[in-house]
């Protein structure tokens, strides 16, 4: 599996203009789950040149190829991540919107003895938490 999200596009085949490049870029580097609009701005602070509908379109592209996987918490926003990442699930601030990424081997055992127990081999998951943060007395 190639290492980056520029090689995996290559190695899919897709053309890669500057400005895909530089779209791939700002992704590789996200450490978050930016939505196009913030894509957008944090591509354009890299080059000017780049209009929201290339980002649009090449979010969809890198989508539709299994680059990006989309993610939908509710609030209206489309939001993306490497699809190549290691397995994560998520716990959703619906105050604040504030993405947390979380591993819980707990969790994980638990959903694999459910399928097991329900007759099902588990081959992947999403878990989405969503709550509000515990107000200290």
């Amino acid at each position: 599996m190639a290492d980056t999200i520029i090689d995996r596009c290559e190695a899919k085949g897709l053309r890669m203009t500057g400005q895909r490049r530089t779209i791939a870029a700002v992704l590789e580097d996200a450490n978050d789950h930016p939505d196009v609009e913030e894509l957008y701005a944090r591509a354009a602070a890299v080059d000017a040149g780049i209009s929201l509908a290339t980002v649009y379109r090449t979010v969809k592209l890198f989508e539709e190829a299994g680059i990006l996987e989309k993610l939908e918490f509710g609030d209206g926003r489309a939001r993306y991540e490497d699809a190549d990442r290691d397995h994560h699930d998520h716990l959703i601030d619906i105050a604040s919107g504030q993405v947390i990424e979380f591993v819980d081997p707990e969790i994980e055992a638990l959903q694999e003895k459910i399928a097991e127990r329900l007759g099902y081999t588990l081959k992947g998951h999403r878990m989405e938490l969503y709550g509000t943060k515990i107000k200290e007395p």
